[in-house]
């Protein structure tokens, strides 16, 4: 199986809703010549990063979120 894209950025996102959005904003506002997806873990988060990334990937199908509970 080979991947859509060339290139596959990872976030990881614990309580990090001071930083999340300037973060994906940046990446986004890349200029590549490359295809990628971003990839954010959400990993249990007590903050709105949850939210911030839910909103993100609603609106650009290169972000994926995935959420970890405890």
């Amino acid at each position: 199986m080979n991947p859509q894209y060339d290139l596959q950025i990872i976030i990881p996102a614990y309580n990090a809703e001071k930083y999340i959005e300037k973060c994906l904003n940046s990446i986004l506002s890349q200029k590549t010549q490359y295809t990628y997806v971003i990839t954010v873990i959400n990993d249990g988060s007590t903050d709105s990063s949850g939210k911030i990334c839910d909103y993100f990937a609603a609106i650009d199908s290169r972000i994926r979120v995935f959420h970890r509970n405890y």
